[in-house]
């Protein structure tokens, strides 16, 4: 055991901590507290070290809330305050971007900490007679077994209770490998992923629970990569006057308060106006697409899935909106003409972790006026804003989002302009 004084915090929400000029990460510490901690793991460069006891507290350290807490791997930040977390996670930003973007041009877009999360994905197991429906611990595949979730929108917290209490008594639990929560506004549903056929009674059972609590249930049997959707279950929400429909699996933003506010922050900053023609890349199934057509001249959307690309084309017909169209592209591979020829004013680019390195030679070639970057991995976005710095653009705003307060995770945009 030693003794420690932390005194800076990593994205991944571990204390900092320096002796004898060797740096140790320790998971649960904050900054400016004094503490006792085990080193577990020693690499040359730096420890790690598990946390025994806190002699100095920081201000900022408040109990957590949830009482698995300490177990489960979602919420790593729940043991400091909501303003102090999104202090850590401006600063954290601000380092990333320093080479892009001065700390006076970033600005924060924040909501609720608590009750937000649309859209959850359980793991189930089933060992020695005894349910297990949770999350994965932290660093671990073992299943941490809760009671509620409190990140979860009520309804949904409402409806694992039930769904919980249900599957103690029933054998199908062991033919479920995951369990995935959602609601919008056609209202709240229940996937299964089965690991064996269940029977026409075992069907039917669950098919009546499900109308006894007003939810829709989606089955997905083994040797199925998606469940089997007819048009007429497909979700939908509500976003900038439209209803946009989409498929149960596919990608949708987990935090509605905050979505409707991105997408109006996007609007406002991008300024969309009937001279523009508007890309929007990684589109998913319009969630930008459409308000940018409301608002823009043209707008192409453009995406890998092809399901979600007929979500999208379907969202344009049902909203009349002639003026926007849906591709489906790889946009790590080269560009199709259909992007390259329409004269493009304007990007709007929403990519997964990875960034969009593989596709920014095509997109400084078409010399959109501005560039709307909004990521979900600010590493990512770092390195691509360099190589656009170097090709001539200027970074105008950015932004921390706090999609998933109480955890480390977070969202940024950024506008870019010649």
């Amino acid at each position: 055991m030693q003794h420690f004084t932390v005194d800076g915090l990593t994205h991944e929400a571990k204390g900092v901590a320096r002796s004898q000029g060797k740096v140790t990460f320790i998971a649960g510490a904050l900054p400016s507290e004094t503490v006792s901690a085990q080193v577990i793991k020693s690499n040359r460069r730096y420890d790690e070290a598990k946390l025994l006891d806190i002699q100095q507290k920081s201000v900022h350290r408040v109990a957590p809330e949830c009482p698995h807490y300490e177990l489960c791997g979602g919420c790593s930040f729940q043991h400091l305050t909501i303003e102090q977390q999104r202090a850590e996670k401006m600063h954290w930003l601000q380092g990333q971007l320093r080479k892009v973007c001065p700390d006076q041009r970033l600005t924060e877009l924040t909501d609720s900490p608590f009750g937000y999360r649309r859209r959850a994905r359980l793991s189930v197991r089933v060992k020695d007679q005894q349910l297990h429906l949770g999350f994965r611990a932290k660093s671990s595949q073992s299943i941490v077994s809760i009671e509620n979730c409190l990140v979860l929108t009520p309804p949904l917290q409402g409806i694992f209770r039930q769904l919980k209490t249900e599957l103690k008594k029933d054998s199908v639990a062991a033919k479920i490998g995951h369990i995935e929560l959602l609601e919008d506004t056609k209202g709240l549903s229940v996937l299964l992923r089965l690991t064996a056929t269940v029977s026409s009674a075992e069907y039917h059972k669950w098919q009546q629970w499900s109308e006894q609590q007003q939810v829709d249930l989606y089955w997905q049997t083994p040797d199925e990569q998606r469940a089997k959707v007819p048009p007429e279950a497909m979700r939908h929400y509500q976003l900038d006057g439209f209803n946009l429909s989409y498929y149960p699996q596919d990608f949708i933003q987990v935090n509605a308060t905050m979505n409707e506010k991105m997408v109006a922050q996007a609007m406002d900053w991008l300024t969309p106006n009937q001279e523009d023609v508007v890309l929007d890349l990684f589109c998913g199934v319009g969630n930008f697409s459409l308000p940018l057509a409301k608002r823009a001249k043209q707008v192409v959307g453009v995406e890998v899935q092809p399901s979600m690309v007929a979500a999208g084309q379907a969202n344009a017909k049902k909203n009349e909106l002639d003026n926007l169209s849906f591709i489906a592209a790889d946009l790590t591979k080269p560009a199709p003409k259909t992007i390259t020829s329409i004269g493009v004013t304007k990007v709007l680019l929403d990519p997964p972790r990875a960034g969009a390195f593989e596709f920014l030679q095509t997109l400084v070639k078409l010399r959109p006026k501005q560039i709307l970057y909004v990521s979900c991995d600010a590493a990512t976005l770092a390195r691509d804003a360099e190589y656009l710095v170097a090709k001539g653009y200027k970074v105008k705003r950015a932004a921390m989002m706090d999609m998933f307060p109480q955890t480390t995770h977070l969202e940024t945009m950024m506008l870019m302009a010649l």
